[in-house]
């Protein structure tokens, strides 16, 4: 009877299981077998590691626990070892749940009671019936956390070292696992107290190990910082993120430090709205709809697209964001152009005792000309602030600048031609332009890689300069503001919206103004045409 019991156990136990993970059959032989994980393969000398469990099915079921739990303490040992001798912490590499671990270690119980059977020492060896007290108690969740710890602590340890659990000692997971891990203790105690009277037959009564289910079949993980890599590396291909990426790689680190792990294949869609409900306590709402929702989100699409992961965690995740309110125009008014301009151009840097400027000459030029150059040409601060010497052609008496992702970076990642207005060139800004030589017209960097970031400084610090001069009125953003009236004064003197756009960098709004070409006599007419601003 008690052999049917048992063979009916691991009939039911196989097939709830499906096809249990690190199981592998070779040949008509069973064994377990455990991938090393890449940055252990040198320590370990091999790629996979395996364990021989016999040719019977169910038996190898049955020793599969054990010998799995000896190949991840290997692991373990090669991780310590790795990272001199500390313990591995952050999340589990092979993650087991309660019940599992339950069963893993009844299963290495029982295997080393059939080892020790060899010595003949072993059945002189009584039972302890205060621990068998103290398991139950434990069981019934009458211990607290150090009594748990002195009953179990070296065994959940242990198999934390093998990467199969995470939880904080003290925790409710951690005392559930004890709780677990006492189950196994009594039921290992009972098999050899049954064993000592001859009988190997019994099977476990406990719920917790009797239900428990070998793990399944895993999906390998899928590194976050890796799919992040390779994303932007086919980014780059294709003409963008000349960067890296450097913004949107804020929003990477943050979810992976939201997660408390780097594996993609992990992450659910109640983790994305978890981690966005969190960003949004931290960030201000249009960072998070604008920068890090857009970037987690087209990140997964294409890892999906490109067969990295199965699912796409982000689908459907929206932010449901306000729609902004504006009491007026986002653009300058006339008068507040004229105010700013007229400010900006009589502007002269404070002094010290002995008569020297404060600033810098490329500082001060900026203050100067950037919003004018703005002004005149829709163009981001950014934009301008970026500009370098040979970026300025002066032919058939006319100047232009061409804006190049090469100087810093365009949000098209294209280059433009846009003429500079005649009344710049009036007030005097080719006689400061002809003092730099090359490079950077408005900041100091010196290496080209270092010219965006140095750009968008130099860009910040003017809007800031300007507000703190009270030249920005509220509700107008002092890049946009220039941006927003450059389109509005095209319009009412009649240029077409289509140059405008091929001017200020817009995209073509429909698939016929992609054809033909907005040529760069039409783009100076076009700016020719722009009324000069009165200085007051």
């Amino acid at each position: 009877m008690a052999v049917s019991r048992l063979q009916i156990w691991l009939q039911r136990l196989i097939m709830m299981a499906g096809r249990p993970r690190n199981l592998v059959d070779r040949n008509g032989r069973y064994h377990a077998r455990l991938v090393v994980p890449k940055d252990l393969r040198g320590i370990i000398g091999k790629t996979e590691l395996r364990t021989p469990l016999g040719g019977d099915y169910r038996q190898a079921i049955k020793l599969l626990p054990g010998a799995v739990a000896q190949l991840q303490h290997q692991i373990a040992l090669a991780e310590r070892k790795i990272s001199a001798g500390t313990l591995r912490t952050g999340p589990a590499r092979y993650p087991l749940a309660p019940d599992q671990i339950a069963m893993s270690h009844y299963m290495q119980r029982l295997a080393f009671d059939d080892e020790l059977r060899n010595d003949p020492r072993w059945p002189s060896v009584g039972i302890d019936d205060l621990l068998v007290q103290r398991l139950r108690a434990a069981i019934a969740g009458l211990a607290d956390d150090a009594e748990l710890a002195d009953l179990v602590g070296p065994q959940i340890e242990r198999f934390r070292a093998s990467g199969n659990l995470d939880a904080t000692p003290g925790s409710d997971e951690w005392r559930v696992i004890a709780r677990a891990l006492c189950s196994a203790e009594l039921e290992a105690l009972e098999r050899v107290a049954e064993r000592d009277e001859g009988d190997f037959t019994g099977t476990p009564t406990a719920p917790i190990i009797k239900n428990a289910q070998p793990p399944q079949s895993a999906t390998a993980p899928v590194s976050i910082t890796d799919l992040w890599t390779d994303y932007v590396q086919v980014r780059q291909r294709l003409g963008y993120m000349k960067d890296g990426g450097r913004r949107q790689e804020l929003a990477i680190k943050s979810l992976i430090k939201f997660l408390r792990h780097d594996d993609a294949t992990k992450i659910k869609k109640k983790n994305m709205l978890d981690w966005l409900e969190n960003t949004l306590q931290e960030k201000q709402p249009s960072t998070v709809s604008k920068v890090y929702l857009p970037t987690i989100r087209s990140l997964f699409r294409w890892a999906t697209e490109q067969d990295r992961i199965k699912d796409n965690p982000a689908v459907g995740v929206r932010l449901a964001a306000r729609k902004p309110i504006h009491n007026r125009e986002r653009g300058f008014t006339t008068e507040e152009a004229m105010e700013l301009l007229t400010a900006v151009f009589n502007y002269q840097p404070k002094t010290s005792q002995n008569g020297k400027a404060m600033e810098g000459e490329k500082v001060t030029a900026a203050k100067r000309w950037v919003p004018w150059l703005c002004a005149f040409t829709g163009a981001r601060v950014a934009e301008i602030t970026q500009l370098r010497r040979e970026d300025f052609r002066e032919a058939g008496g006319n100047v232009t600048i061409r804006i190049t992702p090469e100087a810093g970076g365009t949000k098209t990642g294209q280059w433009r031609d846009v003429p500079v207005h005649p009344q710049i060139i009036k007030l005097g800004f080719l006689d400061y332009l002809h003092t730099i030589k090359s490079g950077p017209v408005f900041h100091n960097a010196k290496e080209q890689k270092k010219y965006q970031t140095s750009a968008k400084k130099t860009a910040n610090r003017i809007g800031d300069w300007l507000r703190e001069q009270n030249l920005v009125p509220e509700g107008v953003q002092p890049s946009h503001g220039w941006r927003h009236r450059f389109k509005t004064v095209g319009r009412e003197i009649g240029i077409q919206d289509r140059v405008l756009d091929a001017i200020q960098g817009h995209a073509a709004r429909t698939a016929g103004d992609d054809y033909g070409d907005v040529t760069l006599s039409t783009k100076i007419n076009a700016i020719n045409r722009l009324p000069e601003y009165e200085i007051l």
